[in-house]
């Protein structure tokens, strides 16, 4: 089983602009998160994918692969599914260009999954972990998941699921952590299909793949990631460097 790490990098971000370039610690942000992808030696190799002159000059002036995307892209799936159609591998890891602490730990359990499902029934693999304060809970900025009794997603939602109706009945609140791993075949479907009205209404891509019958293994964990959204981000990000 041959897998790959793939890190999607946009130079424009409305939130933070530019902010893959920004200076953390003697380093840009993404080249920081390459190095840390490749330092976990989990991955037959490690590619960045992006729209961004800049971002492809920085990897590859530091010995990295980059790959171009070509074409205008509506989400980091079709972006990525462009950039490794012509790459052998069985699956593909989905790694956040903002994130470059990356905990090897949720890396290994999601490569685990794939190498136990010997008949096959995983199209994709993702991470969630529990969540109990209210307002965490509430925040629609934090994307929810509800899993089946396998642990395979039913629903994502940024509003409040399940919705609490009646208290006090063993419910659990997961949020989703935005590590994929894919399937190649489940990735180049993806590709090719329209985004029908669900991924449309919440702006979640990942409701395109439950639309059309591919089966979202969730994995809970306790490692959280630690992303780079905000300048304030970025300054935490550099006391810790």
């Amino acid at each position: 089983m041959k897998i790959i790490a793939v890190i999607p990098a946009r130079y424009a971000s409305t939130r933070f602009p530019a902010k893959l370039m920004q200076d953390l610690g003697g380093k840009t942000v993404i080249l920081r998160t390459y190095e840390a992808a490749v330092a976990t030696n989990l991955f037959d190799d490690v590619f960045v994918v992006t729209d961004s002159d800049l971002i492809y000059k920085e990897i590859i002036s530091h010995n990295g692969k980059a790959i171009m995307s070509i074409k205008e892209h509506e989400s980091g799936s079709d972006r990525i599914a462009e950039a490794v159609a012509n790459i052998d591998a069985d699956i593909i890891i989905n790694v956040q260009g903002d994130e470059p602490f990356i905990n090897k730990t949720p890396l290994e359990q999601i490569i685990t999954a794939f190498q136990n499902d010997t008949e096959k029934k995983i199209d994709l693999a993702s991470l969630m972990f529990e969540i109990t304060n209210k307002t965490d809970i509430e925040n629609r900025n934090n994307v929810k998941v509800i899993t089946d009794q396998d642990g395979f997603a039913l629903y994502f939602s940024r509003s409040v699921i399940p919705f609490p109706r009646e208290e006090n009945v063993g419910v659990r609140y997961m949020k989703h952590i935005g590590i994929y791993a894919f399937r190649k075949q489940a990735l180049l479907d993806f590709a090719k299909l329209p985004m029908l009205s669900l991924e449309a209404s919440e702006k979640l891509e990942q409701l395109r793949y439950l639309e059309y019958g591919k089966r979202i293994k969730m994995i809970e964990t306790s490692h959280a990631s630690i992303g780079i959204d905000t300048p304030e981000d970025l300054e935490k990000a550099r006391r810790l460097i």
